[in-house]
């Protein structure tokens, strides 16, 4: 589907990432309005030439996100000229940084760049995060806007007064939103990690840190060999945590963390062993058992000693096959010579009857 690009706008993320995305001239595709488009990067847009005024092709990638695939060069307006990416944050004014190997631009004003801030903090109040009930992104705005919120430690400090006194607010509304702070305290180790936004960390990264290192003081002293050898924790993740408890600031927050009540150790016992059937073994789970639900059948796998990864690879031990199993993992299985155990071979393997 063609439309014209009207004009790009510059988005900062909480990391400080800044992503551009096109505005174009509305148009129907796949039975909606598409009015915005992905446009990545500041490689991408040079890769594909695109100039504001520019006709150029639409479709929905998966179905659901629209992207530009290409441009109509012979409808270039004639005066057209390239875009140029901003080298200032379009918010604060910050001069970008582009990190080596990375095609994003990052704002470094992590303390002062108004986008980032709001966002780290609706990244910390989310239902997988910390999950305080009564505080949504219009709440966060105005107490960010009035200046009694700067970072997420500065939740736990907010009195009846300053909430009552907020456009919306009364009593009862004042009363749960406290209460929903105070019952965040409880929220484990794991969702604390998460909630903290470090860079890379999703929710399955942060759960295998906390249960592997513990507290927040033992990952904070790791080296970079010692992340590494977390399972499924490559450089990259191990080097932005290494980065993130390097810095002065972000120690001082955790410290009010620690002091507001947060829990900073993990409560999770580790997994009993059955037995060392599949000790040293590591296997990708995909698809649907009959014994046991996906979560159920890792934790078996872990108390027989194995390992469940995301990725295949060469080194991978077993591809567990359940039922309804994409044939993209079969194949590439095959490909790479990873033995397919089926549901009923794999209990044969932790010694049970099929």
């Amino acid at each position: 589907m063609a439309t014209r690009l009207l004009h790009i706008e510059y988005n900062v993320g909480r990391t400080g990432a800044v992503t551009p995305v096109a505005h174009l001239e509305p148009v129907l595709l796949a039975g909606t309005v598409v009015k915005r488009a992905s446009v990545h990067n500041a490689n991408f847009i040079a890769d594909m030439d695109l100039r504001l005024g520019d006709t150029v092709y639409i479709e929905k990638g998966g179905e659901i996100i629209p992207k530009i695939t290409s441009v109509e060069f012979s409808k270039r307006p004639l005066d057209s000229q390239p875009i140029i990416y901003p080298h200032e944050c379009p918010v604060c004014g910050t001069p970008l940084v582009r990190q080596e190997g990375e095609a994003a631009h990052y704002c470094p004003n992590e303390r002062g760049c108004p986008p980032q801030i709001k966002a780290r903090l609706e990244h910390f109040i989310q239902r997988r995060a910390m999950n305080i009930e009564g505080l949504g992104e219009r709440t966060i705005e105005q107490l960010y806007e009035q200046g009694l919120v700067r970072t997420v430690a500065d939740l736990y400090k907010l009195s009846y007064e300053q909430i009552f006194a907020l456009e919306g607010f009364k009593e009862l509304s004042t009363q749960n939103l406290l209460a929903g702070i105070d019952q965040s305290r409880q929220a484990p180790f794991e969702q604390v990690l998460f909630g903290l936004g470090i860079r890379y960390v999703g929710r399955t990264v942060a759960d295998k840190l906390a249960r592997h290192f513990r507290s927040i003081d033992g990952l904070a002293a790791a080296s970079l060999e010692e992340l590494v050898a977390v399972p499924e924790i490559g450089e990259r993740i191990a080097q932005s945590v290494r980065d993130y408890f390097s810095n002065p600031e972000h120690c001082q927050l955790i410290e009010e963390l620690r002091l507001a009540g947060l829990q900073l150790e993990s409560t999770v016992a580790d997994t009993p062993l059955e037995s060392a059937a599949l000790e040293g073994k590591s296997f990708v789970v995909s698809g649907v058992f009959s014994q046991w639900g996906r979560d159920e059948i890792k934790e078996v796998i872990a108390r027989h000693g194995g390992k469940v990864v995301s990725a295949i690879s060469a080194k991978l031990d077993y591809l567990l096959a359940g039922d309804k199993m994409g044939p993209a993992k079969r194949q590439k299985a095959e490909a790479l010579g990873v033995p397919i155990l089926s549901e009923d071979e794999f209990m044969r393997l932790i010694g049970k009857e099929a």
